[in-house]
């Protein structure tokens, strides 16, 4: 059990795909305008990364080697598929409002490089743990961006009006205000991560 909590809290922490290893950056910045982007992408990611790993690891023995990335691609991109149909179908505004960055998770870098670096080497339940270790991380950050940059920005959180429009800062609505905020959250976890390996240090003395 401590193997797989172990596998799961890498990714939302030790090895965050966003805030550590920097990949798949340039949905994270584009669709965090608003809270409900980050929380349709998040969810849309971690869907497309669980079922790719899952099938990927079940079916890893039987995929020959010569041809492994183009079953990757289309295993990924049947998945990304799926999410796009049904969110135009169901959530049509998101999907509006999130344009071409939902069909281009299937050259996302984090679950092409999970899949190969991971999924296509475990057994489905570590696969499975490494998949929602690293979308729930990828989610978590980029709820937060999208966070702080609606707010600040745009003064609304979920369709409701938390600060006077007069009283918004525009700067945080724009590209610029999103390679600001998530400078910041790198900082903080670097912060953290720093102090937290000083007091393992400072224990084993």
């Amino acid at each position: 059990m401590n193997k797989y909590w172990k596998i799961f809290t890498n990714g939302l922490l030790k090895e965050n795909p966003l805030l550590v290893i920097m990949i798949g950056l340039c949905s994270s910045l584009a669709v965090t305008t608003k809270f409900e982007n980050g929380i349709g992408m998040g969810l849309a990611m971690t869907f497309v990364l669980v079922m790719s790993e899952l099938i990927i690891s079940l079916f890893r023995r039987l995929i020959p080697g010569s041809i492994r990335i183009p079953v990757f691609i289309i295993v990924i991109a049947s998945f990304t598929t799926i999410v796009d149909l049904l969110m135009q179908a169901y959530v049509p505004a998101l999907s509006k409002s999130m344009g071409v960055f939902i069909p281009l998770i299937v050259v996302n870098c984090i679950i092409m490089g999970r899949v190969e670096s991971f999924a296509s080497k475990r057994p489905v339940p570590e696969a499975l743990c490494d998949a929602l270790g690293m979308g729930l991380g990828y989610m978590w950050v980029l709820c937060g961006i999208s966070f702080v940059r609606e707010v600040l920005g745009s003064g609304t959180l979920l369709g409701l009006t938390l600060i006077p429009s007069d009283y918004t800062i525009a700067f945080f609505s724009k590209a610029g205000g999103g390679f600001f905020v998530f400078g910041m959250f790198i900082a903080v976890s670097m912060a953290i991560r720093s102090a937290s390996e000083k007091k393992r240090a400072g224990g084993t003395k």
